[in-house]
């Protein structure tokens, strides 16, 4: 019972740490124009992938859950 409880806790923590992320996100420069990002726009039609950012937070991710693990 006591793992489960510090599991739902950390958790809990990164909901939140991501509600904030998401809240804030507009302030961060950048984040959505980085150049690589790809963003069309026609008449009737926008397509947007952020390729550049995705892989910006996916190695900024991947160093934390590195570091997380030899803890």
């Amino acid at each position: 019972m006591q793992a489960l409880g510090k599991t739902l806790i950390i958790f809990g923590i990164v909901l939140i740490g991501i509600g904030l992320l998401l809240n804030f996100m507009h302030k961060i420069p950048l984040i959505g124009r980085l150049p690589g990002d790809i963003y069309i726009q026609k008449k009737n039609f926008t397509f947007y992938f952020p390729i550049t950012t995705s892989i910006l937070i996916s190695i900024i991710l991947s160093l934390i859950f590195w570091l997380w693990s030899r803890r």
